[in-house]
């Protein structure tokens, strides 16, 4: 089984490079963030012709996340605890995986209040999973986290330090997510510098080779001994209109 997650940083803007992707790739379960539209409104037809099943979860213009399947999709939660941005994402993809498809807020500059609520959604995403599931549930925890949570995780860590990407009070709400039983399923394989998974529009951050990893496959440890491999799509950043992102992708002996 291939899983597999990608900010597409609006779905309708790059649907033909998503549906070539999933056609070169074949992942099992995809998630998607930043899909930036509304239910009703999401193309649905395409990825149904290809086999998946789908739950969505969006609004206008921002956020929106997805869950791709080709397993059978069923307990589907939508929103943290009720929250209307949309986030968060989860659904059981077949009889035991559950998976959960995360937007995390970027912050905006530190010290805001877009800052806060980054660093008050981290906390909250760690009180569900202590309500909601145990580190022995076969669960994964996949999408744009927009922290990267080490120095290997950036180009360039000096000139990220101060910004809501790699500030350290970003990243210990990483880890106090990660300790409640969690394993980066990138790390299992690469010791690093990176992979990246991410690259500014500006400054020529991609020819730069100015990436950071903020884009994480997050599973426990049922689903962690199952991985055998995973890595990142670093093409899909290239060409004509692509996402700011590329894929993280792993594959499970599940």
């Amino acid at each position: 089984m291939i899983v597999a997650t990608w900010n597409v940083n609006s779905i309708r803007a790059r649907l033909e490079r998503v549906l070539q992707w999933l056609d070169r790739t074949e992942p099992d379960i995809v998630c998607l963030q930043e899909t930036k539209v509304v239910d009703a409104d999401f193309p649905a037809d395409p990825f149904r012709e290809r086999g998946y099943e789908l739950a969505v979860f969006g609004q206008k213009a921002y956020n929106g996340v997805a869950i791709l399947s080709r397993l059978p999709l069923q307990d589907v939660r939508r929103g943290l605890d009720g929250e209307q941005e949309a986030r968060f994402l989860q659904a059981r993809c077949g009889d035991r995986l559950v998976v959960c498809s995360v937007y995390v807020p970027n912050g905006g500059t530190v010290g805001s209040e877009a800052w806060d609520y980054k660093l008050r959604w981290f906390d909250r995403l760690r009180a569900y999973l202590e309500r909601a599931a145990s580190p022995e549930t076969p669960l994964l925890l996949a999408g744009d986290f927009n922290v990267a949570p080490e120095p290997r995780d950036v180009a360039f860590p000096e000139a990220w330090a101060d910004s809501v990407l790699f500030h350290e009070a970003a990243r210990a709400a990483f880890r106090k997510l990660i300790d409640w039983g969690l394993v980066d399923l990138i790390r299992l394989h690469h010791e690093g510098p990176g992979p990246f998974t991410w690259w500014d529009y500006r400054n020529l951050a991609f020819p730069r080779g100015d990436g950071l990893r903020i884009d994480h496959l997050l599973a426990t440890p049922p689903v962690a001994a199952c991985c055998t491999e995973a890595g990142v799509h670093r093409e899909e950043r290239k060409g004509k209109k692509p996402s700011d992102h590329a894929p993280v992708w792993a594959r499970l002996n599940l």
